[in-house]
């Protein structure tokens, strides 16, 4: 039986003094909850949701309720998720109107499709019993401040990641007591974004993978730059040669990084249940448990 084993990322940018120890709480709560999954013997895919849901709660956060909010002053919204068992994945992007999009994005996994989006990804919540929010519920006061400020500038959301690098990203990998490994992540993307814009979240590869023959990990950055160079996929790549996942997660930001010059950042296990993680901005907020640890890590 393996030791089970979860870690959790808030995102990748400059955070705020005020705003450290939220990060620091939020990701606690997170990966808590995911480790309480994994105690009572769930799965893998059962315990990263349990942890990004928590996450996409938390209005700290660039996921769920509390997002950034696009040109048009709307929450729109992308998850993805995998399972490394099967290779089994769904996402969902650009989607309105939902509060927990991972849970939508595990029922698409259970579909016989990996990606729904837009209208199209609304449309298949309602078909598949999740319940819809009203617009403003997923909007709160501090991203209607930012959004407004933001609008002399116009849709122009790569001068606000390298000016402001506001990346709250959220994502979770874990492992469970069968060895099997699952990994998500979910988020509002960038501030003040052309609408229908889609990064690397809800992209097979790019925003998650997992494979049990390697492992799995979660990214947060750039996101154009992350899609180019199959972030994820590259680190899990890195693991199934025989890095362990601290060294696998330092090679993908450096690629991010010698390639083009992005800032970023990745959490992973690998099949050894070993957890690793890097980025180059200058906070990422993460924490990670396992069987061997008493109380989890938790840093900004």
């Amino acid at each position: 039986m393996m030791a089970p084993g979860i870690i959790v990322h808030g995102g990748a940018w400059s955070i705020p003094e005020n705003l450290l120890q939220p990060h620091r709480d939020g990701c606690k709560a997170a990966v808590l909850r995911g480790w309480q999954v994994l105690q009572a013997g769930g799965s893998a895919i059962e315990a990263i949701e349990a942890a990004i849901i928590t996450m996409e709660d938390d209005v700290t956060f660039d996921a769920g309720r509390g997002s950034f909010l696009n040109l048009d002053g709307q929450v729109e919204l992308d998850a993805g998720m995998m399972d490394g068992a099967t290779l089994a994945a769904g996402a969902v992007a650009a989607v309105h109107r939902v509060r927990n999009p991972i849970s939508l994005a595990k029922q698409v996994m259970a579909s016989e499709h990996i990606l729904i989006v837009g209208p199209g990804a609304t449309r298949f919540a309602e078909k598949v019993g999740m319940p819809l929010c009203a617009e403003e519920d997923l909007v709160i006061e501090r991203e209607l401040e930012l959004w407004r400020k933001l609008q002399n500038k116009g849709p122009g959301y790569t001068d606000v990641l390298f000016g402001r690098k506001d990346l709250a990203t959220v994502g979770a990998v874990a492992i469970d007591q069968a060895g099997n490994i699952a990994a998500g992540t979910s988020t509002g993307g960038s501030p003040n974004k052309w609408p229908g814009r889609v990064g690397d979240v809800p992209q097979v590869g790019s925003g998650f993978y997992a494979d049990n023959v390697g492992g799995g990990g979660s990214c947060t950055g750039w996101g154009e730059g992350i899609m180019r160079i199959n972030m994820a996929k590259y680190a899990v790549d890195l693991m199934t040669a025989g890095q362990p996942a601290s060294e696998a997660a330092k090679g993908a930001v450096k690629l991010l990084a010698d390639k083009l010059q992005g800032v970023g950042g990745i959490i992973l296990i690998d099949r050894e249940g070993r957890t690793g993680q890097s980025y180059t901005t200058e906070h990422m907020a993460y924490a990670y448990m396992n069987g061997r640890m008493a109380e989890p890590v938790v840093a900004v």
